[in-house]
């Protein structure tokens, strides 16, 4: 037996967006300084591995006394920190965790709340209930709390923050995503697939998951600098990255050091921090406005 094809939208949908994403120039370029990041990011954990195989000191950690507290300058564009270690070598390994841990709290969040939420709007009733219940429970701990304890369990460092942020950070897309769900389990090609005797499990995922598909991509974009900031606090309490250079723990050393003036190791991470933070948000918003249908279907009436 055929399975009843996908509706026709779902391709289209792509198309029209990225067209309407061409026509924004702001969109554009929060997407190249996403790219620019994701590339510093891409070549901070190259050098990160090559000199973790060889069991050498990487040029970011090398201590330089004789250079402390050093100002901007062609050798140290960002100056050098108390140990005298290069600043601006530290902003750029701390891109490295930013979007380490943007990506593995996404690779967590998002597959359970695509799971439970499928499962939750297509089977409803009992199901439903159980999803439901599960996912208030999580909603009413508080997220830093909650981040906090998973991080004691584990331990401190990059797995114990993923975990916590992973594992408090799927329930909006989890509502989200039941709610596209109990939508369209009654649509016309669901039916039709069920009664070609099509399972429901490759009506979940084969049929249903590829026209809720855009949810998921906007959630990632719009997510992913909140898991960066939550890094960013969490390393500023000591729970965070240990042992390498984040951008959270770069500033909670550099604000001892601010009233004497030297402002450089406090600049160089929250303007890192600040224009990671501000492109994926901006970009996020425009993603949303040209994969969302309902948004889309509004302009094209008031135009």
């Amino acid at each position: 037996m055929h399975s009843p094809p996908m509706p026709l939208a779902s391709a289209s949908l792509w198309t029209t967006a990225w067209q309407q994403l061409r026509r924004n120039r702001l969109a554009m370029v929060c997407l190249g300084i996403i790219v620019f990041y994701a590339l510093v990011a891409v070549y901070a954990e190259g050098v990160y591995w090559f000199y973790r195989l060889r069991q050498q000191t990487p040029p970011y950690k090398v201590v330089e006394f004789e250079s402390r507290f050093a100002q901007p300058s062609w050798r140290h564009p960002l100056g050098t920190d108390s140990l005298g270690r290069d600043v601006f070598r530290q902003v750029v390994q701390g891109t490295r965790i930013a979007f380490e841990v943007g990506i593995l709290t996404s690779l967590i969040a998002i597959p359970i709340a695509v799971l439970l939420g499928a499962l939750a709007g297509y089977f409803g009733k009992r199901v439903d209930d159980l999803i439901v219940w599960l996912y208030t429970v999580f909603d009413s701990i508080p997220g830093l709390l909650f981040i906090l304890a998973i991080a004691i369990v584990v331990g401190k460092g990059l797995l114990g923050v993923c975990l916590g942020i992973g594992l408090t950070t799927w329930v909006g897309l989890c509502r989200l995503i039941r709610g596209e769900y109990i939508k369209h389990r009654d649509r016309q090609y669901v039916l039709a697939a069920r009664v070609i005797g099509v399972s429901d499990w490759a009506i979940m995922f084969r049929h249903i998951l590829p026209n809720v598909l855009h949810l998921v991509i906007i959630s990632f974009s719009l997510r992913f600098p909140g898991a960066i900031l939550t890094e960013v606090v969490l390393s500023y309490l000591g729970v965070g990255v240990q042992g390498e250079p984040s951008w959270g723990i770069m500033i909670s050393d550099a604000k001892l050091r601010l009233w004497q003036g030297h402002w450089w190791e406090l600049a160089g991470a929250t303007t890192a921090m600040f224009f990671i933070v501000l492109a994926f948000n901006l970009f996020g918003d425009a993603l949303r406005d040209a994969l969302d249908p309902k948004l889309r279907t509004a302009e094209a009436k008031t135009a």
